[in-house]
Order: C-alpha cells, then structure tokens, then sequence
C-alpha cells in the first residue's frame, strides 16, 4: 500500500526597509481548500536573509514527508536552492571567486528543513499581478511594521 504524501502549495516572500534594515518575511501554505499565514520580522537584515527566511519557517511549519510546491519571487532563493548550492557545498562554501557564501547560516537551515520533503521550486515575478504573490507581500511588508 503507497501512502500519498500531503500535497502542499506555498508562497512566500521577504521585505526589507530600507535594505539593510528593518525587515519582514511572509508565507501562505495551501492544503486543500486551507490557508494558513505565518509572518515575522527581523529589527536589522536584509531582503535576502527574509526570503530565506519565509521559506525555513514555512518548511518547518509542515509535517514531514509533504510534496511541496513552493512560489518565491525571489531569484537569489530560486536559483542558491536549485542550482548554486551544490556547487557551494562541494567548495566548502565558497562561492565560485572562492569567497565565503554570504548568508550560509540560513542556507544551511533550508537545506535542513527542504530535506523532510518533496520541494518543487517555482519562481514568479514579483509585483506582476498574482494574487497570492501580492498577499504574501503585504504580510512581508506589514511584518516589517511589527516591533
């Protein structure tokens, strides 16, 4: 008997004001016909440190074994998790001009996290009119807000 994994859809997104500077992170998980919000904020950070960020939480938010499709409009997120990383951990985390990566701490943390599941990585341009691209921006934003 096959045990069908919870199919999840997420969005997530990441603010910061100025950048550096105060920021926020959001995050809508999707099963069935349920949405949950999560949100958070950072006094000092950056926008990339908050993308990263939304994704982690959400992630670990879930029970394991979930087959997660993850929407970022965030290409640095998109393209460290599914093309840059392998790279990096072969290197030591050193990037390709042999200089430490920046933000590996986190990095790490979603390596840890994106192992309990089944991720697929989608990246949607932001700010272009999709509906829960806007909203989770809004948490973002509205977390940056929050002391």
């Amino acid at each position: 008997m096959t045990v069908q994994k919870q199919e999840v859809t997420i969005y997530t997104d990441g603010a910061c004001d100025p950048n550096p500077g105060p920021g926020g992170w959001g995050a809508i998980i999707c099963i069935d016909k349920n949405e949950k919000t999560l949100s958070g904020h950072d006094e000092y950070t950056t926008n990339n440190r908050m993308e990263m960020t939304a994704a982690i939480e959400a992630l670990r938010s879930l029970k394991k074994g979930a087959k997660v499709t993850l929407y970022t409009d965030s290409e640095y997120l998109k393209n460290g998790i599914t093309k840059w990383l392998p790279n990096w951990i072969a290197r030591d985390w050193k990037t390709s001009t042999r200089k430490p990566v920046k933000n590996q701490d986190l990095w790490k943390k979603l390596v840890s996290v994106e192992k309990n599941h089944d991720v697929t990585w989608r990246w949607l341009r932001g700010h272009a009119g999709n509906r829960m691209n806007n909203r989770v921006d809004h948490l973002a934003r509205s977390a940056i807000k929050r002391k």
